[in-house]
């Protein structure tokens, strides 16, 4: 579904990503991790090609994404779920939802795809007429969610989904990728809570300042004393 070869992208002479390479297959959860300024929300925004690359390539299906616009690349079927949610606040829930179908124009689907994210957050159907700022955290993330599905993605990626909800509300969202793996999407996951995130991975990364330095299954690096020791809170 994605490869990443050898991508690399500067910030003036700052270099972000040094050569990071990594591979998401169908139907997979893969997920992320490393500390803050690591490169994770970089690599995001390279592939949705909201940032520009130095060097390297980005394969989507096979085919090259580097160098194409944003939403170019939304019709190809990737879809991000930015760190900090980024909803029209402005704008009702429902008019959120129909923003992530602006691209498309097959209007019975687009209403059938909203039906369903209600289904998935009857909250959001409760609140459809309201503005977006009146949301809870919560709601919202479910918001930005819904409204990426709304393009019908293929690849999901997700930034930091859980930042700044309550446990309950955690648990939740990560029950809400699960379903959403079983169902066939698959999904690049950038997350802070690292052991919520390898329970459900099927495979992961580690990037440290940059560059990819350790991946494997999610159980595999869960269980590693060296990513226990840096990211999860030390040896259990």
């Amino acid at each position: 579904m994605l490869e990443i070869r050898d991508l690399t992208v500067s910030y003036g002479l700052v270099r972000a990503l040094k050569g990071v390479s990594l591979q998401v297959r169908q139907g997979e959860v893969v997920t992320l991790i490393g500390a803050n300024g690591a490169g994770k929300s970089t690599l995001l925004n390279a592939i949705s090609g909201i940032i520009r690359c130095l060097d390297g390539s980005i394969l989507v299906s096979g085919r090259e994404t580097r160098g194409k616009r944003a939403d170019e690349i939304v019709k190809m079927g990737v879809s991000q779920v930015v760190e900090g949610r980024a909803i029209l606040t402005r704008m009702t829930v429902q008019e959120n939802l129909e923003m992530g179908a602006f691209l498309r124009s097959d209007s019975r689907s687009i209403s059938a795809d909203m039906e369903s994210v209600f289904q998935r957050f009857p909250v959001l159907k409760e609140r459809r007429r309201a503005l977006a700022l009146t949301l809870s955290g919560g709601e919202q993330q479910m918001l930005a969610i819904g409204r990426a599905l709304m393009s019908r993605p293929r690849l999901l990626m997700m930034d930091e989904p859980s930042l700044g909800l309550a446990p309950m509300l955690v648990t939740k969202i990560f029950r809400i990728i699960e379903e959403l793996s079983h169902e066939g999407l698959t999904i690049l996951l950038v997350e802070q809570n690292a052991k919520k995130a390898l329970k459900i991975a099927h495979r992961a990364y580690v990037i440290e300042t940059g560059r990819i330095v350790r991946e494997g299954p999610g159980r595999a690096l869960l269980n590693d004393k060296n990513v226990q020791e840096a990211y999860l809170g030390g040896v259990s």
